[in-house]
């Protein structure tokens, strides 16, 4: 029989990590997704816990297989590393759980799931050349208040928070397991053993150790999870006021494609979006942004585009940003150039974060660039899946971010989603226009102001009130110190035996030969 409900709580955890996670995930089941194979891990033996939890996550994330293999054409050894690997730290998980609540440390049961999720999440985010952008903490993207966590702990609190409520749920839950004076775990006691353990210690009644450690649990995890939600609805008390610059953000997935400047359909496509520009600016925008790698140019062609958007700035007074690949002797970059309302030079930004494999002809920047005479920072695409490098643009004064992009259809919704988080943390707007995804503007606390798919039409344009930044979060001026927490209280949870003195008297075990 046990069998079998090891099966029915691995499908489930596995469905839920399905439909809870991924491109598209449904926020509120990600919160219960790995609560069955906790509730499990108690209940089977030592062997059946990791790998019930290790089966969970791997099937769970079977739909993201295609993604990455055909989508962002991962190498097939780079996936399955990723992904079994993961699994297999799930899995692990799952077993320390287990561990500690046989052990008779519910409270350190409990504080172990999130605790190792947040770190293996900062530790992939070190090692993969992805920044940050697998992270659990997106599925919350459109829960504002949970959102607001990340503004203090950056995504790796959103993380804690959606692990540790299963995790202490579970805890509380737990079969009425007694600790034997040994230390192990064992069967449920019979009567007359359940009352000679309570009478030495004490007389303490079967039941009311673990009635009082899941007391405790509920206590401190809930504390948790409505101070979380309290700061929360504290930040979203008020929406912060418009600037009054008004952006507009202009795309089409049509062509979907690098387009050469020297190419009649290069041509055309400048004219397109130059006629739609003018029309904006003369509408009262302030800043006009396109997409990532527009157009392809080199010296000889670059006047193509710089001519027409250096007028419409210079006579329209805005900002014009447009992205492009560009050719500079015998190398490529990948760059956004904003033509300012100034009448000046244009301002270049090149992206620091390339796709590996598919920007694998192109060559990373390394400086930070800003509209001239503003706090408005240039970003591309990619460059927001890297905490580091928007708390530098905040370091560095900006207030809002413009971020021509480019995604692939399908993780159009993750990829703005991504952006808004990373405003979140530091208190910024951002405005991203990409092809083949989501035109969005959201203000500091993660609320949408501007929203519309690039499918929508032949081209897409949003124009809105630029929003306000906040003040400075305690993320930006702290970094990444909660997935550092977490670390030492892993370290110190998974240590804790080996830490502890030995009792007076207590005899060592004898070592087998």
């Amino acid at each position: 029989m046990k069998i079998w409900k090891a099966i029915a709580a691995t499908t489930l955890s596995a469905a839920l990590f399905h439909f809870g996670t991924g491109l598209h995930p449904i926020g509120w089941l990600t919160w219960l997704a790995p609560l069955p194979v906790l509730l499990l891990a108690p209940r089977v033996d030592a062997g059946t816990a990791p790998i019930a939890g290790f089966f969970a996550w791997a099937v769970g994330q079977v739909a993201m297989w295609p993604y990455f293999l055909d989508v962002v054409e991962m190498p097939l050894p780079v996936v399955a590393a990723s992904q079994l690997g993961t699994a297999l730290i799930f899995g692990l998980t799952v077993a320390a759980f287990r561990a500690l609540l046989l052990r008779g440390r519910p409270l350190s049961a409990a504080t172990v799931v999130p605790a190792a999720w947040v770190v293996t999440e900062y530790a992939v985010s070190l090692a993969l050349p992805h920044g940050a952008w697998w992270s659990l903490a997106y599925t919350q993207a459109d829960v504002l208040p949970v959102l607001q966590t990340a503004s203090a702990t950056g995504v790796w609190g959103i993380t804690f928070l959606l692990m540790a409520v299963p995790s202490a749920i579970a805890v509380v839950l737990r079969p009425g397991l007694i600790r034997s004076r040994a230390g192990g775990p064992g069967p449920s006691p019979t009567p007359h053993v359940r009352g000679v353990i309570a009478r030495s210690a004490g007389g303490e009644a079967s039941g009311a150790r673990p009635r009082a450690d899941g007391v405790r649990v509920a206590a401190v995890f809930g504390a948790v999870v409505l101070l979380a939600l309290g700061y929360g609805g504290w930040r979203l008390r008020t929406a912060p006021a418009p600037r009054g610059e008004k952006v507009a953000l202009i795309s089409t997935d049509h062509p979907n494609d690098v387009i050469a400047l020297d190419s009649p359909q290069g041509r055309d496509l400048v004219n397109r979006y130059a006629s739609r520009i003018e029309r904006l600016a003369s509408d009262g925008a302030r800043v006009v942004v396109l997409p990532e790698k527009t157009f392809l140019a080199d010296d000889d062609t670059l006047p193509t585009l710089t001519r027409p958007l250096a007028r419409i700035a210079r006579t329209h007074r805005v900002d014009v940003v447009a992205g492009l690949v560009r050719s500079r002797g015998d190398a490529l970059y990948n760059v956004a150039l904003d033509f300012p309302a100034s009448g000046g030079e244009p301002v270049e930004y090149t992206k620091h974060h390339l796709i590996p494999g598919l920007e694998d002809d192109l060559r990373p920047g390394k400086d930070l660039a800003f509209a001239p005479d503003t706090q408005w920072g240039l970003i591309i695409c990619k460059d927001l899946d890297y905490p580091d490098l928007v708390r530098s643009y905040r370091a560095a004064g900006a207030t809002a971010l413009y971020a021509p992009a480019w995604d692939f259809g399908d993780d159009g919704w993750l990829h703005s989603r991504i952006a808004v988080v990373r405003g979140v943390e530091n208190g910024l707007a951002i405005a991203r226009v990409p092809r083949a995804g989501q035109v969005t503007v959201s203000d500091p606390s993660g609320r949408i102001v501007a929203e519309a798919a690039t499918t929508d039409a032949e081209f897409v344009t949003v124009t809105t009130a630029l929003p306000a930044p906040a003040a400075a979060t305690l993320y930006t001026r702290l970094g990444d110190w909660f997935a550092w927490l977490c670390i030492v209280v892993l370290t110190l949870t998974l240590g804790a035996p080996l830490l502890r003195p030995r009792r007076a008297g207590q005899a060592a075990r004898p070592k087998r030969i």
